[in-house]
């Protein structure tokens, strides 16, 4: 009998041994300040993790009973801890194409990016198109850039340059030779995507919309392997910036090799961030089958870290195109009140065909008429019970222009408001195409936030301004806060002042509210049990720095699934 009771307390004992084994973490997180943005819980000191989720948050006594010999420990050393960042806008397998060619440097202007063109042309002798972006084509005035201008610098090769946004183009003489483009070539689109002229109609080298993306196949500069390397260093930039998970708002140009691309890279193990994709459609032709490509799509690209599973429209196009749908003329420009791409009648379909096939939809809408054209057809669809039981989300990116009412719109209609917090520094060279009126309605980020919506803020890399810096999440955060360029304490604030946003709120916009964007929230973008162990560990507490220091705070790690992606100290 004795023997059994023996027996019986071994077999005790083991399972025990054995039920630590399986519950014990494999790594904690201690002595931290833990900004979880858990509203049941804002703040801790220490998380455990095992295999690649959460499975305890709170104070150091409380992970005692996650320990064991084999768990390792991480002294954070007071530093802030975050959930990994969400870039909820961004392109990165089409910045992949061009992450390793010139990049201007957009808070400059002509005179400086001359320079850097004819530096990046004595360094590549060997190309045969110097390539690059980052252009600003608001600071040369209402005419744009032209290919004189170019020719100054370099007239012996092709020079082909996109702008900050990626919605128009600058060649030079020899470009527009290669390309074909002379007088008689004929404009897509006349007033939103075509070729700008001179009074005789010739060419000036300043090519807008689909014109300007076209070119860059006929170039022949991109390939699956050049696009793929490029993607790879992408996401090693984003995780340095803290970023574990993104939003792919279109591969634009690359759309073909989109999926190869992802494939590649994560063969070769260098996913490193969670993604989600989307299918860009940009004219009116490629509405007819938007809807079945997605679902395509979505059925064949599902994996691990990544899907492709969102629509993406691009409902029309910029304020220093002059292409943004407004409800004004453009200052200078009688008659010209820029150009939606889609119908109403059109965007109210494609919205619903989407809600039917629950599909989410994230939409570029950034003058203030295409934001109410886009917001009357998701009105449609919450008005109609056809569509009660959905699981469509609807985005609408950039939003530059908003009038009052729409504000409360996106409240009402449950409407993602995405932008990017770098485009909120003031504009001077913009200023001159819009009233004073739409200049104080830029990026009305506070509003949005006392109206209770949810906001989501990404790079747009590449077409973000600030080169790869612009994928930055703190260097973004800065300028949401102040609204004027980093570094300049004195710099003028774009108006108003009073859509300066609090931190907190920049921060939810990174991580849950990006999350929630990309139908991801149960997973990421808090610090909670259950959900991914994604992190990043900053240097400084960004609650405790001066506005105008924040960009200076630094990522010391970036953790995914637990393991780290990114240290500064490697």
């Amino acid at each position: 009998m004795k023997f059994y009771s023996k027996l019986v307390l071994i077999l005790i004992t083991l399972n025990s041994l054995f039920a630590q084994a399986e519950t014990a973490a494999d790594l904690i997180l201690f002595n931290g300040k833990v900004y979880t943005v858990n509203d049941k819980q804002p703040w801790a000191e220490a998380v455990a993790i095992k295999d690649d989720e959460i499975i305890a948050v709170g104070k150091l006594a409380d992970m005692d009973k996650w320990r064991s010999k084999q768990t390792k420990s991480r002294d954070l050393q007071g530093r802030m801890l975050l959930p990994g960042f969400v870039d909820s806008h961004a392109h990165p397998v089409m910045g992949g194409a061009y992450v390793r060619s010139l990049s201007l440097d957009s808070f400059s202007g002509p005179d400086h990016w001359y320079k850097q063109i004819a530096q990046y042309a004595k360094e590549n002798p060997d190309a045969k198109v110097l390539f690059g972006y980052g252009f600003l084509a608001s600071a040369f005035g209402p005419e744009g850039p032209t290919r004189a201008m170019l020719d100054k610098v370099i007239d012996d090769r092709p020079v082909y340059i996109m702008d900050e946004g990626f919605h128009g183009a600058w060649a030079n003489t020899k470009a527009l030779q290669l390309l074909g483009i002379n007088k008689n070539t004929q404009d897509p689109e006349p007033g939103f995507s075509y070729y700008k002229r001179d009074a005789k109609g010739q060419p000036t080298g300043y090519l807008l919309e689909g014109t300007a993306t076209a070119a860059i196949e006929k170039l022949d500069i991109i390939t699956t392997d050049s696009v793929a390397l490029g993607t790879s260093d992408v996401i090693k930039i984003m995780n340095s910036y803290g970023i574990t998970s993104v939003f792919d708002a279109g591969a634009l140009d690359v759309d073909a090799l989109q999926l190869k691309v992802l494939n590649k890279i994560a063969a070769q193990n260098q996913m490193t961030v969670r993604m989600v994709a989307s299918h860009m459609i940009s004219t009116k032709e490629q509405a007819d089958d938007a809807i079945k490509i997605t679902n395509h799509k979505r059925a064949i690209s599902k994996n691990d870290m990544y899907h492709i599973n969102t629509l993406k429209i691009m409902n029309d196009g910029t304020i220093e195109g002059k292409t943004a749908g407004m409800f004004e003329d453009y200052q200078g420009e009688p008659g010209n009140k820029g150009i939606n791409v889609f119908s109403q009648q059109q965007m109210n379909t494609l919205i619903a065909q989407a809600s039917t096939e629950n599909i989410d939809v994230h939409i570029h809408a950034l003058g203030e008429r295409a934001i109410t054209e886009t917001l009357n057809a998701i009105a449609l669809v919450r008005s109609n019970s056809k569509h009660d039981n959905s699981t469509s989300r609807f985005a609408i990116c950039h939003i530059q222009v908003m009038t009052d009412k729409d504000v409360q719109r996106f409240a009402k209609l449950n409407v993602i408001a995405q932008s990017t917090p770098l485009w909120a520094s003031y504009d001077e060279f913009g200023k001159e195409f819009v009233s004073d009126d739409q200049f104080n309605r830029y990026f009305r980020f506070n509003s949005l936030k006392k109206a209770g919506v949810k906001m989501s803020f990404g790079s747009d890399f590449p077409a973000s301004g600030a080169g790869t810096l612009g994928m930055s999440p703190i260097f973004n955060m800065e300028i949401g806060v102040t609204r004027q360029t980093p570094e300049q304490k004195d710099a003028p604030i774009q108006p108003g002042k009073h859509e300066r946003l609090d931190i907190a709120t920049l921060i939810k916009g990174y991580t849950l509210d990006g999350a929630y964007q990309i139908h991801m929230e149960d997973e990421i973008g808090s610090i909670e049990v259950g959900k991914k162990a994604d992190f990043v560990l900053l240097d400084k507490n960004l609650f405790e720095v001066d506005k105008y220091d924040i960009h200076n705070v630094k990522v010391v790690e970036t953790y995914l699934g637990g393991k780290t992606v990114y240290s500064i100290t490697k």
